[in-house]
């Protein structure tokens, strides 16, 4: 069938009687059994109808038009009025929709083309709009904001968002429930003299979305924000810390939000904390669904099955630090050790596993808690993170006596983490008999597999780097399931420190960091750089990624 041009419409009602049968859209029937790309379907489509093919490059180029069809219409039935210069293309995705043409014709109301394009490639088209003002201008309005409404909860969806009498609470209302879909970690509110930009963080990397270039409705939406999550709307002067909960696909989630006072006003950062999602990663985390290779599998896991000592996983915030160690407890919970984390805050939720959320207005310190847990005939314990000498001097008290502590401090590499440890007055001699490993690891986004495509070597933008002529090197064009960027998702990657009786006694002797790291590398330590570039000579990430994360220093 792909060698043809056109979709016989033999085919054509083959797939509409197909998805009755499986109660599929007869769309997504047609493109599965036509075995093509999502370019090569859809502009196949459009030449047996005769209809325009439009990509998403080709639709990026134009502007949208919500003032006829708005932008939650344009996501519900997959499709966007487009303008160029003074012409209207509606542009859609399901031919098998019979009645939108005639919707489209009474929506729009003037003379307009059409054309087809991929229902991926109008979502991100859709979610690049976003970066448009007048789409967040289109959802204010010009109505005024409500101070005198104080619901904390807020339930999450398109008919909710479209049932909001005031266009701030449906403006905050909408920039929530794309972020949840967007799969967002934080939403970043930022202040500007003019008005609020909105961006949220994506795989690790902050994104625009959005901008309101009036600054009296972005005082309004940061006080609407201030509102659901019970803070002092009168208050401006000093930082504030506050959370509140929304309903979103019939689950819980829970946002926490940081207010900070800035020369502008005031930015917002929300952390979005989706519990169902974690708890469902949670069940299922293992070393390998985070992308390690196996190599780096190999040795974490013989290491976290030994019976005492430190392992130490260090890196920036955001790096994956606590979700290794989930990883690491999940895999060696096999119900027949008593398995106890101290954390800040407790993150995923671990069957059968003892997890005490630090409380520092109540003295439940990290130090305070793990003095607890030893009392309380532990096998192995997780301390989420080591902040000050005592805590430190604790922990390693307690891999010398016979518990395995995993535990994460902040720091670039493997290597500096020793700096970190000795500098907090812990004991050399101590500290190295209780380290048994070291891993550094950063998180580099992935290839989007859906439009990958090859680059080669002579092509790659990259200064002082030689690419060997095996490597694989790929790259994302941007589609709707990576909406635009050309990244979906995240591997991890690691520098692993293992220490052996050489290397203990040049720790022990406080030798140079140089000198640490000449022998670790005739040892066979691969440093992070080195790493992540083995993963973009696999096609895994970009050169660029790796520049990004992992630079060599």
């Amino acid at each position: 069938m792909s060698n043809t041009l056109t979709f016989s419409s033999e085919t054509l009602l083959e797939a509409a009687s197909g998805a009755k049968a499986s109660g599929q859209r007869a769309i997504e029937v047609l493109e599965e059994i036509s075995a093509l790309t999502p370019a090569e379907f859809t502009q196949k489509l459009a030449h047996s109808l005769a209809y325009p093919y439009i990509t998403l490059a080709q639709m990026l180029m134009l502007q949208p038009t919500f003032e006829r069809i708005s932008f939650s219409e344009s996501l519900q039935r997959e499709c966007v009025l487009l303008r160029e210069n003074q012409a209207l293309i509606f542009v859609f995705a399901d031919i098998y929709n019979q009645d939108i043409q005639t919707w489209a014709t009474e929506r729009i109301g003037a003379p307009f083309s059409t054309a087809l394009a991929h229902h991926a490639d109008i979502a991100a088209y859709l979610a690049k709009q976003e970066e448009d003002t007048r789409t967040v201008q289109t959802a204010i309005g010009q109505a005024a904001f409500a101070n005198n409404d104080t619901e904390t909860s807020e339930e999450l969806s398109l008919n909710m968002i479209e049932g909001d009498a005031s266009p701030v609470i449906k403006l905050v209302r909408s920039t929530l429930y794309d972020a949840l879909k967007a799969e967002a970690s934080d939403i970043h509110l930022e202040t500007a003299p003019n008005g609020l930009v909105i961006k949220y963080r994506l795989d690790g990397v902050l994104s625009q979305v959005g901008a309101i270039n009036d600054s009296i409705l972005a005082e309004q939406v940061i006080s609407r924000i201030k509102v659901i999550s019970e803070l002092d709307i009168t208050e401006q002067r000093v930082p504030q810390d506050g959370r509140f909960r929304s309903i979103y696909r019939g689950r819980d989630v829970d946002f926490r939000v940081s207010v900070m006072p800035s020369i502008h006003g005031e930015d917002v950062v929300i952390r979005v904390l989706d519990k169902q999602t974690l708890a469902e990663q949670a069940t299922g985390l293992r070393l390998d669904v985070l992308g390690f290779d196996a190599k780096t599998m190999q040795i974490m896991r013989e290491q976290f099955a030994l019976p005492y000592g430190m392992v130490l996983v260090t890196g920036p915030t955001g790096s994956g630090k606590t979700t290794t160690l989930y990883a690491a407890i999940s895999e060696i919970n096999r119900g027949d050790d008593k398995i106890i984390t101290i954390e800040d805050p407790v993150e995923y939720q671990l069957a059968g596993v003892l997890q005490i959320p630090v409380n520092e207005k109540k003295g439940l310190t990290f130090a305070r808690g793990l003095r607890s847990i030893l009392r309380h005939d532990p096998d192995r314990i997780m301390v989420g993170e080591i902040r000050d000498a005592e805590t430190a001097q604790i922990a390693v008290q307690s891999a010398l006596t016979g518990h395995l502590v995993f535990t994460t401090v902040h720091a670039n590499n493997a290597f500096d983490v020793i700096g970190r440890f000795l500098n907090m007055g812990v004991d050399p001699y101590s500290f190295v008999s209780a380290l048994n490993i070291v891993v550094a690891q950063r998180l580099l986004r992935a290839v989007c597999k859906h439009c990958s495509e090859p680059v080669t070597i002579a092509s790659a933008n990259v200064k002082n780097l030689s690419i060997p002529a095996s490597a694989t090197l790929k790259h994302g064009k941007g589609c709707g399931a990576c909406r635009g960027t050309g990244y979906k998702g995240r591997h991890a990657v690691a520098e692993i420190l293992l220490l052996d009786d050489e290397l203990r006694e040049l720790i022990a002797s406080r030798a140079s960091i140089r000198q640490i790291k000449e022998l670790a590398s005739k040892k066979g330590t691969r440093f992070l750089h080195d790493a992540a570039l083995q993963m973009a000579f696999a096609g895994e990430t970009t050169l660029e990624e790796v520049q990004r994360v992992a630079p060599l220093v």
